[in-house]
């Protein structure tokens, strides 16, 4: 179904997901009017705590889809949902982004292919479905990361591998699901561009955020990104012609890799959603993610994306929690005054999993860098 008028509050909205990407989807829709629907099988789901109703099903319920698609419009707050379910509400209501860019998103064949024929750069790869693939052509993608094709995310699902005969192991490893091969390039930074897309002649661009991972986890976005004016416009445009390309509607995250001396940007990964380095515009931006994908769904034309203040946003993950369960030291975070703490309502903390992130806002994006590392030092004390 296609938006002919745009959808006003109080409309009510449904979300696929009640994580904390849906929590914060609901407090922006909650807070500009709208009522909202959240179907998520955890009846702890973080999301459920703000919306107006708690569908607790399976993703594939019928029933529950059936009253998700009375909704005046239905989102999604990860890719890993049911593509076909996201199909078949769009039968009912409407429904951003599509099931067919879901799909594409969930699948890093299906993504790559994409990227290529948006005309932008990937890294080499080389697709293995099948044990037969690997060859002595595959040599020309070592040292490499076998990715499963499907259902990794934070670093899950990946293998290094320098030989042969360990990328024979890591595909049994990976049990012989379908894969991709990555080479490994030559990187100097890693980057993300989220795109808010209407249609072709409507979509503006979030500053990039530069993204420094631990252990496969997002742990800082610095922004604006340390990188040359000309570089952020560029990795701009290219967000926008693959967002293009995919004849997207909504939030669409693209990761990017700085590559080489002469600082090619190669595309990794698409995120058809709100994205973790996307949460400094909650407090850093004119509008933030959250209430562009609000904005996107209900058919209305994205918010100015203008950086207010540098910042760096820092993931708090239940690695701070005391091992008894006791809470992190949170005072002298929340005594800073140009920090901004998030909690995301989970019961139990555990290690690597996202609790709530901070973000800081300075002069510069350095200052907001080093106060941010230096208040997530202090949690564990």
């Amino acid at each position: 179904m296609h938006i002919s008028t745009p959808i006003l509050p109080p409309a009510r909205l449904g979300i696929l997901g009640g994580g904390q990407l849906g929590r914060m989807f609901t407090v922006a829709a909650k807070t500009m009017g709208y009522q909202v629907v959240v179907l998520d099988p955890d009846p702890l789901a973080p999301a459920a705590e703000f919306a107006d109703e708690h569908l607790c099903a399976a993703f594939t319920d019928e029933a529950a889809l059936a009253q998700l698609a009375q909704c005046a419009a239905v989102t999604t707050e990860f890719e890993n949902v049911s593509a076909d379910a996201m199909r078949s509400l769009a039968q009912h209501t409407i429904v951003s982004p599509s099931g067919d860019c879901v799909a594409i998103a969930q699948n890093r064949i299906l993504e790559k292919a994409w990227i290529r024929k948006a005309g932008l750069e990937t890294a080499p790869y080389q697709v293995i479905e099948q044990e037969s693939d690997i060859s002595d052509a595959s040599e020309a993608f070592l040292p490499g990361i076998l990715k499963t094709a499907t259902l990794g995310y934070d670093g899950k699902g990946q293998i290094r591998v320098k030989t042969l005969s360990e990328l024979v192991a890591a595909f049994k490893q990976h049990q012989g699901v379908a894969c991709v091969l990555e080479k490994m390039v030559d990187l100097r930074s890693e980057i993300s561009v989220i795109v808010c897309r209407l249609n072709n002649d409507t979509s503006m661009c979030f500053d990039p955020a530069e993204n420094e991972h631990i252990d496969g986890i997002l742990a800082y976005s610095i922004v604006p990104a340390r990188l040359p004016e000309s570089l952020q416009q560029q990795a701009k445009d290219m967000a926008k012609r693959l967002a293009d390309e995919l004849n997207y509607v909504g939030v669409l995250a693209v990761e990017m890799f700085v590559v080489g001396d002469d600082a090619q940007l190669v595309v990794n990964e698409i995120a058809p959603r709100p994205h973790n380095s996307g949460h400094h515009t909650i407090n850093a931006c004119v509008t933030d993610q959250f209430q562009q994908q609000v904005r996107l769904m209900c058919g209305l034309n994205p918010g100015d994306t203008s950086l207010l203040s540098p910042c760096t946003m820092a993931n708090i993950l239940g690695d701070v929690w005391g091992e008894d369960g006791s809470e992190p030291n949170w005072l002298p975070l929340q005594q800073h005054a140009a920090s901004h703490l998030h909690l995301y309502g989970k019961k139990s903390a555990r290690k690597g999993r996202k609790m709530g992130h901070f973000t800081t806002l300075a002069q510069d994006a350095n200052q907001a860098y080093q106060w941010a590392q230096d208040l997530h030092a202090q949690l564990k004390k």
